[in-house]
């Protein structure tokens, strides 16, 4: 290998640039795979299985979410049992799209494992999958969800397509999201939402004594405005990154905000046990400001968009030069 002819300080530097080109793409193609059936969409990396698109309602999710070398990183609770997660909050399904308050209504808590004592809980209920693409670069696919209230009321229309590649060592996940009011709808003022996954127990922050001893609690949390731990909830960032040691490797997951989104820079509702997730809508309870209104309406067939990356990465933020990466997203690579 070149460094192996090299001084120590250089031959660290060729290759964290190395890392840095491979995650930003320069790397071999990997070949990707989508496959519709009934109410599942498989994804497959270079013929070994990444995850599905559950879309059985009442909420539509994507389990599991795996690193580049197999290993999965978000929790398998509800779904399957593993040893040593914390089984609370059901509705924290792999990674999801909802929102706590849609004209009072939740898509955020809806789930069977719920208690439903009010009659608020909301359904993504699909309408038809628009297509799925299969590819050596990148593999895709596209739904139609409506979002109805307990009564059958479509409240919002949610287009949702996803792109699945593998770039070097990384996983990078690209999420579209078209949201069409069919009534008068608000989206209010709650930390109870909205694009959000809930992590394997590893990356959790140490120190919670609910956690089991096993798997060890190594996570790391920090956002692109240098805020660390539990700090980072309720704050405006331009990208989160989750880092912890899983299976004895090192792995981070970081999430982007698109500077194109209504409200950019997000607020963060990413908690130290291991939820993970974007609210531009939580505003009063961020600040912990009655005064304050997150809110958003729209009239009868108004629209607004949501875009959004994950990259599943080797090491923390710093290895996987996040910033970089997010750079790049935000120039539209």
């Amino acid at each position: 290998m070149l460094s192996n002819y090299l001084p120590a300080s250089l031959a660290r530097r060729t290759g964290m640039l190395a890392a840095t080109l491979a995650l930003l793409g320069l790397a071999a193609f990997a070949q990707v795979n989508v496959t519709h059936k009934g109410d599942v969409i498989a994804i497959t990396i270079d013929g070994k299985p990444y995850s599905e698109l559950y879309m059985a309602g009442p909420k539509t999710y994507l389990h599991p979410l795996r690193s580049a070398s197999g290993k999965i990183v978000s929790r398998m609770y509800p779904m399957a049992k593993r040893e040593g997660e914390i089984t609370d909050h059901p509705h924290h399904r792999g990674l999801w799209y909802g929102h706590g308050d849609v004209n009072g209504y939740d898509f955020w808590s809806s789930d069977p494992l719920n208690k439903d004592p009010k009659g608020k809980a909301g359904v993504e209920k699909l309408l038809k999958v628009l297509g799925t693409k299969s590819g050596k670069n990148a593999g895709s696919l596209k739904v139609l969800l409506a979002w109805n209230d307990p009564h059958g009321k479509t409240l919002v229309e949610e287009t949702r397509e996803m792109v699945f590649r593998k770039e070097g060592q990384s996983i990078v996940i690209d999420t579209d999201l078209h949201l069409k009011a069919m009534t008068d709808v608000k989206f209010g003022d709650t930390k109870e939402g909205t694009f959000a996954m809930r992590t394997a127990p590893e990356f959790e922050l140490p120190g919670n004594k609910r956690a089991p001893a096993f798997p060890v609690r190594s996570g790391r949390m920090v956002n692109s405005e240098g805020v660390q731990g539990k700090d980072v909830w309720g704050k405006r960032a331009r990208w989160v990154d989750y880092s912890a040691t899983v299976d004895g490797e090192k792995l981070g997951i970081a999430m982007f905000d698109n500077p194109a989104n209504p409200r950019y820079p997000t607020y963060w509702h990413a908690r130290d046990y291991g939820l993970f997730g974007i609210n531009p809508f939580g505003v009063h309870d961020f600040l912990h400001d009655k005064t304050k209104d997150g809110s958003m309406t729209l009239k009868p067939g108004e629209t607004t968009r949501f875009r959004y990356r994950i990259v599943i990465h080797p090491g923390d933020e710093k290895d996987a030069n996040v910033q970089a990466l997010f750079d790049a997203y935000a120039r539209g690579k």
